[in-house]
C-alpha cells in the first residue's frame, strides 16, 4: 500500500513506519514537527501516486499541558479534521487514527476531549463519505527510544540512573497504568489492519501495574539511590487504568514483552544515551 503518516519521529511512529516499510509497503509522505512539517503542509500537497491510507499518529499527548493551555486540546481534534479532509479531497478510503485509552476514563479533560473529537469525526467521515476508519486506543506504550514527551518509563529510567527522585502523581496505593511495549504496540497495529474497519481496537500488554511497584522495580534494577516522592494528584489525571483488550485478541494478539523484561530493555537503552552524552 502507498501510505501517509504523521508523528513518524516519535516513539509509536518510528516503529510503526519501519514495519510497514519492512513489510513492503511505501511511505510516500511523512510529517512530523521534528522534520519541520505540521498539519498544514497537507494544504498544498499533491502526490502524483495514488494513496491507499492515511495513518495519524501525530499530537500533543501530555494532559497536563493541555489543561494548562486548552488550546493544545482544541489542536489535537482541529488536526484530525485536516487529515480527513485531505482524505475526503484527494478520494483516500482508509485512515487509521491514534486517540488514546484515556477517552475510556472517568477524568475529562481538554486533552480527551480533543482525542473524542477525532473518533466522532472518523465516524462522521465514514458515514457522509464513505471513508472506512480504524480507532486505535494506546496504553502507555513505551520503548527504546530518546524520548522528549516525558513519558513516564523513560523519565523513571533516566532519573534513577542519575539518582534523581522519582515522582509519583496521586495515591501510591490505587494509582495504575496499563503498560504496551512498543514492538506488541505495533504487533496489534498490523493485526488491526487485517481486521474488520469501522472499528476501535484498544490495545495495551495486559500489564495493569501501580505506578509505586514499577518505580521500585526501576530503582532495584538499576540499585540507584534515588527515592520515591509522592505528589498530590493532578487535576483530571486518570488514576486508574486498565483496558479491555478482548477485540484485538480476537484477531490474534498476545503481548509478548513482560512489564520486566521491557524495563531492562529500556534501561539498557537509556544507559547508552547518558554514556552518548
Amino acid at each position: 500500500m502507498n501510505i501517509i503518516i504523521t508523528g513518524h519521529k516519535g516513539l509509536i511512529g518510528s516503529f510503526l513506519k519501519k514495519r510497514l516499510e519492512n513489510d513492503g509497503h511505501k511511505i510516500i509522505l511523512g510529517i512530523d514537527k521534528k522534520e519541520g512539517k505540521d498539519i498544514g503542509f497537507l494544504r498544498d500537497f499533491e502526490s502524483d501516486e495514488k494513496i491507499d491510507m492515511f495513518i495519524h499518529c501525530a499530537a500533543l499527548c501530555k494532559i497536563n499541558k493541555t489543561i494548562k493551555d486548552p488550546f493544545f486540546g482544541h489542536i489535537n481534534g482541529l488536526d484530525t479534521f485536516e487529515v480527513l479532509e485531505f482524505c475526503r479531497r484527494n478520494n483516500i478510503r482508509k485512515i487509521v487514527y491514534f486517540s488514546s485509552s484515556r477517552v475510556l476514563s472517568n477524568e475529562k479533560n481538554p486533552y480527551t476531549a480533543g482525542k473524542i473529537y477525532g473518533e466522532e469525526l472518523c465516524k462522521a467521515y465514514k458515514d457522509c463519505y464513505d471513508i472506512d476508519y480504524l480507532i486505535i486506543r494506546p496504553s502507555t506504550v513505551y520503548g527504546p527510544f530518546d524520548d522528549s514527551t516525558k513519558r513516564v518509563m523513560h523519565m523513571f529510567i533516566m532519573n534513577a540512573l542519575k539518582n534523581k527522585d522519582l515522582e509519583i502523581y496521586g495515591n501510591p496505593e490505587t494509582k495504575t497504568l496499563d503498560f504496551t511495549y512498543v514492538e506488541d504496540f505495533v504487533d496489534a497495529i498490523m493485526l488491526s489492519l487485517k481486521g474488520d474497519w469501522n472499528n476501535e481496537y484498544n490495545i495495551s500488554g495486559n500489564e495493569e501495574r501501580k505506578i509505586y511497584d514499577l518505580a521500585r522495580m526501576i530503582i532495584y534494577e538499576i540499585k540507584s539511590d534515588s527515592q520515591i516522592v509522592i505528589r498530590d494528584a493532578e487535576i483530571a489525571q486518570p488514576q486508574k487504568v486498565n483496558l479491555d483488550i478482548s477485540k484485538i485478541k480476537h484477531l490474534g494478539y498476545v503481548p509478548k514483552i513482560s512489564l520486566e523484561e521491557g524495563v531492562k530493555r529500556n534501561i539498557e537503552f537509556c544507559k547508552t544515551l547518558i554514556e552518548q552524552n
